[in-house]
């Protein structure tokens, strides 16, 4: 697969998956005036335990049928990866199934692990009881039945290099889910003058909605592209005779470390869901621990995630390549492949997240409220950085994969989340809510050194050009804080502007344009665009000079 080939299979993923979690941030400000923080909270206590449920059901096969499929077309057999995937969807469905049981009949359960009744002082008043935290778990759980199936299908046409089903089903699903969670969180609060609980376990089953939409846009490119795929059966002249048993002990030798991996995020908020309240009760802190848990994990947590969106496409379009390459023994092509996926995530992601910090305050008040704003600006300003440390975090682990090194990310991964478990606690003690963030930020940055560690052990992986473009990044994202800050705070002492939502969205849209003006000019003059994304640079400097 050609250099630009890569690309654009990256920049499509990479576009439908960022316009999927553009779409995920832009519908959380109407759920945010329909429910408050109190019903985001509560949406991420059904959605977290979901997580982790969906990633336990999925066994990492997604990703490992994207690379057993690549690996033996590469070697022209592909009737093996016909077998295996039709083999790993009856696998998929018993485990998805299963997992539905176990949440589902384990809600209430759960609701009392993540609501610690017995700690809450006398004559305090509770914003969700365990009641309401059970029907909303068992509404999202719904979801499990057809997304595991749905995943393990992307993945197939993903070893194939084609990222059309995945990239279109993704934003379907996306559009229709909160097309549904906005429709029945609106009609039950504003027409109905229901509860907020009904409302966000309507909302929450809007996974199950969503994913019978991606399922039939799945079910047309299977039905249109079948009889190409049944034309490649007929001329293959390779065929591996492998028992069922063989390719799974192969196929889980891909997955069994990334069912870990993929539960970085959600055991990360496991842990803030089990231990976050009970702290913040221990520091009488409370009464604002909803408001703090949702803007950290779920309003927070939409805004920081965009760019770590760039980092997600990445991970999944580069993978299939990077694996014939290394297959192939094609070192220099392996280091470029890897240079190359680093290398975007330092161009787009650090300005962008660092953007996001500047400007926190303004973000929160013009997408969601003003009120307690110095609360959830102050935990959005130091959440945002850390969406650097998870976009390493997946490309990283997409890469150690791709090198046959996957098992070595559940190390990763363990350290990670001990840092994360250890120190929870200890730091919202010390430091409030803001402690949660800064042990979510050590625990990813640990598991990134440990990824970085493995890939140099690994194949001698030289970093000597990342942390020169690396350094000329830093350069220009200091040079667009600086402008950033001028600009905002000569607004605010001319204007005042960031003391109304209008203000602030006046001051968020000028600053945002202008620090991204500066920094891609200084990222185009230094040539560092074009060294980094190739040739497109000049297809779109050709297309702007004929305009």
């Amino acid at each position: 697969m050609s250099n630009s080939n890569i690309l654009r299979g990256t920049m499509l993923l990479t576009g439908a998956t960022f316009f999927s979690k553009f779409l995920g941030m832009l519908y959380v400000i109407p759920f945010f005036a329909l429910v408050g923080s109190e019903g985001g909270a509560l949406f991420q206590y059904g959605y977290t335990p979901y997580n982790i449920m969906l990633t336990i059901s999925t066994v990492g096969l997604p990703l490992a049928i994207s690379k057993f499929v690549s690996k033996y077309n590469s070697l022209g057999d592909y009737q093996t990866g016909r077998r295996m995937y039709r083999s790993a969807m009856i696998f998929m469905s018993i485990t998805g199934f299963l997992s539905f049981l176990i949440l589902y009949l384990g809600a209430e359960t759960i609701a009392h692990w993540i609501l610690p009744v017995d700690e809450i002082p006398e004559g305090a008043t509770l914003a969700d009881s365990v009641e309401d935290i059970t029907i909303v778990i068992q509404m999202v759980s719904f979801a499990l039945l057809l997304i595991p199936g749905m995943s393990l299908t992307r993945g197939f046409f993903q070893g194939y290099e084609s990222m059309g089903p995945t990239a279109i089903s993704q934003v379907v699903e996306q559009i229709v889910r909160i097309l549904f969670l906005l429709s029945a969180a609106f009609l039950v609060v504003k027409v109905f003058e229901g509860s907020i609980a009904t409302a966000v376990s309507f909302a929450t089953f809007a996974a199950f909605v969503g994913a019978i939409a991606s399922c039939i846009v799945l079910w047309f490119y299977w039905k249109k592209r079948k009889s190409h795929l049944d034309k490649q059966l007929a001329l293959q002249t390779t065929t591996h005779d492998l028992s069922n048993w063989e390719m799974f002990k192969e196929l889980f030798s891909y997955a069994g470390a990334f069912v870990l991996v993929g539960m970085a995020t959600p055991l990360y908020q496991f842990v803030d869901l089990v231990t976050f309240k009970r702290a913040m009760i221990g520091i009488n802190q409370g009464d604002i621990s909803d408001i703090a848990y949702a803007a950290i994990t779920l309003y927070g947590h939409k805004l920081v995630i965009i760019p770590v969106t760039l980092a997600t496409g990445l991970s999944l379009a580069v993978l299939p390549a990077l694996t014939k390459s290394f297959v192939s023994d094609v070192k220099n092509e392996v280091y470029q492949q890897i240079n190359q996926a680093f290398q975007v995530i330092l161009l787009l992601v650090v300005p962008a997240a660092i953007g996001i910090a500047l400007l926190s305050y303004e973000a929160y008040g013009t997408l969601y409220s003003l009120e307690n704003i110095d609360l959830t600006g102050m935990l959005l300003r130091w959440y945002a950085p850390v969406a650097i440390l998870y976009a390493f975090f997946v490309v990283s682990a997409s890469v150690l994969q791709g090198i046959n090194q996957q098992r070595f990310a559940v190390v990763s991964l363990g350290i990670g989340f001990a840092v994360k478990a250890l120190s929870n606690i200890p730091l919202i003690t010390f430091l409030g809510p803001k402690g949660s963030v800064i042990a979510t930020g050590l625990a990813v940055l640990s598991a990134v050194i440990a990824n970085f560690w493995r890939i140099k052990y690994t194949i001698d992986f030289p970093f000597k050009q990342l942390f020169k473009r690396g350094a000329l990044v830093a350069m220009f994202t200091i040079a667009m804080a600086l402008v950033v800050l001028v600009l905002k705070w000569g607004l605010n002492v001319s204007f005042a502007l960031s003391d109304s939502r209008m203000g602030s969205l006046l001051v968020l849209v000028l600053c945002s344009i202008v620090g991204a003006i500066m920094y891609l000019w200084l990222a185009y003059k230094s040539s560092l665009l074009e060294r980094v994304l190739g040739n497109r640079v000049k297809k779109i400097e050709r297309i702007f000079r004929r305009g």
